[in-house]
């Protein structure tokens, strides 16, 4: 599985993902990106083969469920809860990423899953 982080995150989640050896890319380091609709962020993922990870489950679900109902595979959604993953918190990048590097250990590939996973 292969990331694209959502704006909400700092760019040091991608960034120790990658040291850790997976392909991650944050939303605010992609200035074609930046500021770009929900769907938008959605079919780029898409296009590079990646799941979001986000904290907007409403929007994002919406988005798939479109994509579900067409028969489309997607690359998945990742759901993180603000309340379990605080972003003020200063251990919150290091239990992010924590989380992450476990997921993507159970996903080492990227073929579409339209899988739906909660950390």
């Amino acid at each position: 599985m292969r990331l694209l982080l959502d704006e909400m995150y700092p760019p040091t989640i991608a960034d120790q993902l990658r040291r850790c050896g997976h392909d991650a890319v944050p939303v605010t380091a992609r200035s074609e990106l930046r500021a770009l609709t929900d769907p938008a962020i959605f079919a780029a993922a898409q296009e590079e083969r990646r799941a979001v990870v986000t904290e907007n489950v409403g929007d994002f679900s919406r988005i798939a469920d479109e994509h579900d109902q067409r028969g489309k595979e997607h690359h998945g959604l990742v759901f993180l809860s603000s309340s379990q993953y605080p972003r003020g918190n200063p251990e919150t990048v290091g239990r992010v990423v924590t989380k992450l590097d476990a997921l993507l250990g159970e996903y080492p590939g990227d073929d579409p899953t339209s899988i739906r996973h909660w950390l």
